[in-house]
Order: C-alpha cells, then structure tokens, then sequence
C-alpha cells in the first residue's frame, strides 16, 4: 500500500523528533537477507537503558507525593503535545495523523499479512461471496504464500453469525501423534519437543479448518475460494521477506528432501533460495489442491449438495490419497503421524469463553488457547480507573503488568485442553471475585517477579488438589534454569514467533476473526503433498510439576498462543482483532482494546499506538525461557516514566513500534460502515467497498 506520509516526516528521518522505526526486518524491500521468521520478527534490540541505573543497583521508588506530581506532570504535558504536535503520530497525542489511513467501507472488509492474500479475499467478495467465503480465500492465499504458515498447521476462529446472533468458535488445532508421550522426548534427551522437523508436528488442522468454515457457514464452492490459491502456486513473484527467511534458513531446509525441493530451486549456486520477485511455482502443493477441487465437483455431478461436497474433499484429505502420502512422508523423514492420526482428527465446532467488560463482551477461544489470559486480564482491570491514570503513564504500565503477571502465571500452570483430564478450573478463573482476589496480591510499589498461579478452585466449591504443587512451582522453575539472560536473538525468535491473522465483515452481518499459524518456514514438507507441517508440539510440556493440564499424550492438542477475538457492544459487533507473534498476542491485544474502549482512539489510532511487552511469562515455544522483570518499552517512553518504571524492579529494553502487527475492524452502527485498522508496520494489508 503506498500510503501518504509526508505530514509525518521532516527532513531528517525523524517523526516530531521521534527517530523512524527501522523496519528492514520486517518490511524487505530489497534481496538483503533479514533477521527472524516471519513477518512479526525483528532485530534484537539489546539495549539496557543503564544511564538510569536499572542494570545494576535501582533507586528507591520516589514517596507517594512526588509520585502524584510526576503523573501531574505527565497529565499535563499531554495537553502540551496536543497543541504543538498536531500532524504527528507523537506519544500520547489522540486524535492524530497516523502513519496508516484507517479502512473505510460499507459493503465488505478483509484484512490480513499480504496484500496478494487480501486481494484474493477482495476478489471473493467481489464474486458475491460473504466474510466466511473471503476470508477462506485468505487463509488459503496465506498459506501458499507461507506467511507464516502453511497448509499442515492450525487455525483458530471465532465466528459471529448474525442468523443466530451467537459467536461459535473454530478448533482446527491439530494433535499429537501416536506415540508422542513425555517418554519417548525425555529418551531422546529433550526438554520439550523440538521446534522444527517431523518431530515438531501435529496433525494438520487448517485444511479441514478451511472446509469446515466454508461448509457450514460459506456461500460458495471450494473450487471458487481456492481459486486465487491455486493461481498463486502455479507461480508468483515471492517477496522478499520470504526468499529471504528461505535463503537464511536453507541449512535447516536441506535436512528434509522435499522441503529442500520445493523452496530451494537454485541448489548448488550462492543464492539457493528464489530471488526476490522470482516466480515461485509449487507443482506438488498445486496438485493436492487440485485433487480437493476435483472431488468436490465429482461430488456435485453425483448429486451431492454444495455442504457434502466440500466435506468429500475434506474425506479425501483426511482419509484418502492426500492422508496416506502425508503420513508415509512424515514417517519417511523421521515423524510419528499416521494414516489412523489423520483419519481420527476432527475439526471441533466450540462454545467461546466470554468476560463483560463495562458492558462489552469479549470473547476469546478456549484455554487450549492462550485466549482466556485476555479475559481474566479484563476481570482485574475493571476493577481500576485506567483513563485517570493517564495512558502509558508508569502508574498504568504498571497496573497491566501486574495484572496480566498474575494471569500469565496461571495460564502456565492451568491451561491445556479441555478434552483430556484433570478438567481445567475454568469457571474459578474467570470468576470477577476471582479477580478481585487476585488483586490484592499486587505489589504497587514494586514489579512481583515471583509471582505465583492463584487458587481458583474456592471459587467453584471445590479444594484445590494442586494447592502443594503451586507452593514449588517457583523452586521447580528455578531448578530448570529457564531465566532468559538479555534479549538475545534466540529468545527473542521464540518469544515472538510469528503468524499471521485474518479479519473480514459483510453488510450481512457475518464476522470472521483467525489467527492461523504452523508450518512456517523452516518447515518440513511431508512427502509429495507440497504441504509444510506444523512445529505446534513444542508448545507442550513433558512434566506435570510445569504444567499438569498441559503435558503431552497422543491425540492431545497443546495450549497454543494463537488467540483472534471478538467483541459485542448491545448485543452487535464492536470489533474484531487479532494478531501474530506468540506469546505477545494477548497482552498488545489487551492493550489495543484498551486504546479503544478507555482512550477513544479510532481503530488505526489504536493498531499504532506505542504498547509495551512484559517477558515475565514462560515462553511457548523452544526452551520456554522467561524474563523476570523484562519490560519492552516503546522508544517514545519519556524519560521520567523510564526511570519510575526502573525504580519499581523493571528491566527496560525499547523497540521503536510495539503496537503489532495488529488487524482489526470496528463496527460504526450510527453511520453504518465498518472502519479497519493494521499496524503500521509488517505487510498486513486491507481492503474494503
């Protein structure tokens, strides 16, 4: 998207003073190679701020009175900006001229991680298709193009729809194997399971996600959603932060024989990888989608209404020709996946889990997900006057730091999926007097860098059986090892782990929220399918003293990190939001919510606003590091909030764009338009009529 922003930048690189963000790893123009997986990945930033002391040997917290002048100060300096920073996206300055324009339109919206994906939703919607038929487009154009993702990983969706006027949910988590037990890992010597290769991978999810979206709720064929996808893998010009992810990462791609096939054409040469531009065609990937479009018809000239048809397709992917060949190709290169794995699998159709925030209902997946951390996030924040507090001020920093601290900690300890014993205490966790209780544990003069998981059990009548495990909790953490030392590029690729997202609406009231994932590159390619597997398996645990809920068995789906959301005002759509990168999804979700609900921002004001990152939680994915204290700052923090923040215990580290990638849509009832919003930065790209 060429967007206009010569009222932001001044001659000298700078945006009111504020250095533009380098966003080279993020956005890659040209055949240099870039840092990190995936559009969310950035450059390390390794950056203490010691010339405030907070490396070493902090200051003591200033006394309440001059802690009131400070956020006094603060107050009043934002009246100050908002006079002399007018045309400038500039730190707490609302409304302003963002470096995006928002979406507008009335008729239908897509947004999502490419622009070819988002066009291909448009041309969807374009045909007639509703928001279910556009974004299947999308995610079937996203995962061509392999941003982040491909066709053997996940998907994740909540679904309003405005026949019934309910939101369901979407499970297209793939599981664990036969024979994928906490045995056989610790008897290869692994902590975890590992995070690439046939070994990372559980069943694949999104295919039979697609389907099963279109089927139930779409309005057209698989043949007519494929279509844009299947133009892509006959060939396009791959942009560069994909050749170049591929070229950086071929080391790892020629371990297994048909990855090295599909993404390395040039093998023996310097660049082994596509050029930037290059036409990348994937013949094998094409013909699999093919065989899906083919029974599909076949059925239909059978007889077979448009809803059996696609669920043939979704037979022969799962039970037929395409199951068998990706079985024999995982176990070729060393996997576990069967052809009964595949054949066993189903697509869960779910009740989402729902908070009412000051009159808001937000609904978020189930605690296979990361999704609740959102919600009980929700319940303690009620409890506060957040607007009062002035946005970003350090007494607000801190307050969603220690809140969603106390949720993240029992996120890792009582999540996991709901369909295998112990049952998760669910309804004690989302319990506003749950909530409450929570509060009290927090420490407002320092940062809790121990914080423990809470008992939610009282809260359903019930005695917690864990309540002696949670004790150790800490001492079986520390035992591990698993402080994170610096932001150091390994870390850093974990914790931020990148997907993609995918947001549509329709003047018929449908609204998708997905935040698919897996398959990314490095992946392996399983056998002649072209389909890249999921890494998903790294996200269990193989000790229940980590996680009792949570540790892995066959036929077992982990507690992923991918979370989309929806959100009702008055019984209608109020907005729709998701976005990449792992474990920050949650908490920059929370915070855009925010943006939107307690500051007034519009919905682009709010997918680029300066948000901030807490690393106090264990990380999902490769070793699980945590890092007590870590806080990501945006760079245009001002200097006394840097220091208020150092003296409560934080460790800040500053990255100059922290809002995203986020997508998101708002629904403006009064003039009857969807506005969209996506982060100003990575290549998520919407469009709208």
């Amino acid at each position: 998207m060429n967007v206009d922003v010569s009222n932001n930048v001044d001659g000298e690189n700078n945006v009111n003073g504020a250095t533009i963000a380098d966003v080279s790893n993020n956005v890659d123009s040209s055949n240099k190679n870039i840092k990190g997986r995936g559009s969310a990945r950035g450059k390390c930033l390794n950056c203490v701020e010691d010339d405030v002391g907070i490396a070493d040997h902090p200051s003591p917290r200033p006394e309440p009175a001059t802690f009131m002048k400070i956020n006094f100060l603060f107050n009043s300096l934002i009246l100050a900006i908002a006079t002399f920073t007018a045309n400038g996206q500039s730190f707490n300055n609302f409304p302003v001229t963002t470096q995006k324009p928002p979406l507008h339109a009335k008729h239908w919206i897509g947004i999502t991680g490419k622009p070819m994906a988002a066009t291909a939703g448009a041309m969807i919607f374009s045909k007639g298709g509703n928001a279910i038929d556009a974004s299947c487009a999308m995610l079937a154009a996203t995962c061509t193009m392999w941003d982040v993702l491909s066709w053997g990983g996940e998907t994740q969706a909540l679904i309003y729809n405005p026949k019934t006027k309910k939101v369901i949910a979407i499970n297209a988590m793939g599981v664990a194997p036969t024979g994928a037990t906490a045995g056989f890992f610790k008897n290869k010597g692994m902590k975890y399971p590992p995070e690439y290769g046939p070994l990372a991978a559980t069943t694949p999810g999104t295919a039979g996600g697609l389907m099963t979206m279109l089927a139930e709720y779409g309005s057209m064929s698989l043949k007519e959603v494929l279509a844009p996808a299947m133009q892509l893998a006959e060939g396009y010009p791959i942009e560069a932060q994909t050749a170049n992810a591929i070229e950086r990462d071929k080391g790892e791609i020629k371990k297994w024989p048909y990855s090295t096939k599909v993404f390395l054409p040039h093998l023996g040469s310097k660049r082994e990888a596509p050029d930037a531009g290059e036409i990348f065609v994937q013949k094998d990937l094409l013909a699999t989608l093919q065989k899906l479009v083919d029974t599909e018809q076949e059925a239909l000239k059978k007889g077979k209404n448009r809803k059996e048809a696609i669920y043939a397709a979704y037979d022969r992917f799962y039970k037929g020709d395409i199951a068998k060949e990706i079985a024999r190709g995982t176990q070729e290169q060393g996997g576990l996946i069967t052809e009964q794995d595949m054949a066993n699998w189903k697509v869960k159709i779910e009740e989402p889990l729902m908070t009412s925030y000051r009159g808001i209902d937000v609904y978020k997946m189930q605690q296979w997900t990361q999704g609740p951390v959102l919600l009980q996030t929700l319940n303690m924040l009620e409890n506060f006057d957040l607007k009062s507090m002035g946005y970003n001020s350090s007494r607000y920093v801190h307050t969603l730091y220690q809140t969603m601290n106390l949720a993240f900690a029992d996120r890792d300890f009582y999540y996991g999926d709901p369909a295998f014993a112990p049952e998760e205490p669910m309804k004690g966790l989302l319990s506003k007097e749950y909530a409450k209780e929570r509060i009290k544990q927090i420490n407002w003069e320092t940062n809790d860098a121990k914080a423990l998981p809470g008992d939610p059990y009282p809260f359903e009548g019930k005695k917690n059986p864990y309540a002696d495990q949670i004790k150790s909790w800490g001492n079986f953490h520390a035992s591990l090892n698993r402080n994170a030392n610096g932001l150091n590029e390994k870390y850093m690729e974990e914790f931020t782990a990148g997907t993609t997202s995918v947001e549509a609406a329709d003047e018929e009231g449908w609204v998708v929220s997905i935040t698919p994932s897996g398959g990314w590159v490095p992946a392996c390619i399983a056998g002649n399918t072209g389909v890249g597997l999921s890494q998903r398996m790294q996200s269990f645990v193989l000790d229940a003293k980590e996680n009792p809920f949570n540790v892995v068995e066959p036929g077992k789906r982990p507690r992923v990190t991918l979370t989309p959301s929806l959100a009702l005002k008055d019984g209608r759509p109020f907005l729709s939001f998701a976005k990449q990168a792992g474990d920050e999804q949650d908490q920059l979700l929370l915070q855009f919510f925010l943006n939107v609900v307690e500051f007034g921002m519009t919905v682009q004001e709010a997918t680029e606003a300066p948000s901030f990152k807490t690393l106090q939680m264990y990380a999902s994915f490769g070793a699980h590091e945590k890092q007590p204290g870590g806080l990501i700052l945006n760079q245009v923090m001002p200097d006394w909030s840097r220091k208020e923040l150092s003296r409560m215990g934080y460790k800040l580290y500053y990255q100059p764009r922290t809002s995203g990638p986020i997508n998101a849509i708002y629904f403006d009832w009064q003039h009857k338009s969807f506005w969209g919003g996506s982060s100003n930065h990575g290549e998520d790209y919407g469009i709208g009529w």
